[in-house]
């Protein structure tokens, strides 16, 4: 690891992190505990208003879409641990992103990355959103050109090292960045319609921010998606929890809102009825 990158981890974490206990602490909300599962906000309601999933998967017509599995998320060597750690850990998204991984290759299906990179042409915007100035100040996804990738490896902007076996078989899809959050500047929808994919098994970071907006567009592009809710985290800041917030309009918004155990035994499950159907 460079002295850059450590110079820059160290000072946008520390910034982040002071921003934010100093926040909290001045709401009167500390630094607790996370409450029991028994007590979660994050509870699915015990009795929904809302009509439940009919969605059924056809792997050879499904994709999995991870958006910014990248170390500034997903490491407490990321600039965005010390709002977003609790978030990940409580969740297992590190984990829980890793088995979607092996169980998408493992059943042989489409995998695509959308990432979140910025480059010097990128910090002369001249108006920017609240998330946005924050991203820039900090250093988040820096890279130093769109030519080079001698800084990347173990930067910021970096796919986790955890996740790297299964993005760099050659197989994987890799998009060009998005730059704000959703995949309308990038090429993700062009990828998944010439790979012959409608349905989509989305996960990645973070939650109410790159998650949701890949999410609204694609069901805007007409595509049948399905949100693995403990395979995302997001940062909670005195404006708001983020993983409460986009929680409540994957529930409104997706196709199905699954857990990583769901998904996977969906997934496994397929696949074996295809492997058996093929034998007959």
């Amino acid at each position: 690891m460079n002295t850059q990158h450590e110079s820059r981890r160290a000072s946008g974490g520390r910034a982040v992190q002071q921003i934010t206990a100093a926040s909290l602490l001045g709401l009167g909300l500390g630094l607790a505990a996370p409450v029991l599962a028994a007590d979660s906000p994050y509870a699915d309601p015990e009795s929904p208003a809302l009509p439940p999933s009919n969605m059924e998967l056809e792997l050879p017509r499904t994709a999995l879409v991870v958006t910014d599995p990248q170390i500034d998320f997903l490491s407490p060597d990321g600039v965005t641990w010390g709002v977003i750690g609790a978030s990940v850990e409580e969740h297992n998204t590190v984990d829980n992103l890793e088995r979607l991984f092996a169980a998408a290759k493992k059943a042989d299906i489409t995998v695509v990355i959308s990432p979140h990179y910025y480059y010097p042409t990128d910090k002369g915007w001249q108006f920017e959103g609240a998330l946005e100035k924050l991203m820039h100040s900090i250093g988040m996804f820096d890279r130093e050109s769109a030519y080079a990738v001698d800084d990347l490896d173990n930067s910021g902007a970096d796919f986790m090292p955890v996740y790297k076996e299964y993005i760099y078989d050659g197989q994987t899809i890799v998009t060009s960045p998005h730059k704000v959050y959703g995949p309308e500047a990038n090429d993700l929808v062009l990828q998944l319609r010439k790979n012959g994919i409608d349905q989509v098994i989305l996960a990645g970071m973070s939650a109410n921010l790159c998650v949701e907006a890949h999410l609204r567009e694609l069901l805007e592009q007409g595509f049948e998606v399905a949100v693995v809710k403990d395979a995302t985290a997001a940062a909670m800041l005195p404006e708001g929890d983020g993983y409460l917030a986009a929680l409540t309009n994957f529930r409104y918004m997706a196709n199905a809102v699954w857990t990583t155990d769901e998904a996977v035994q969906l997934i496994g499950g397929k696949q074996l009825a295809a492997n058996q159907t093929s034998k007959q």
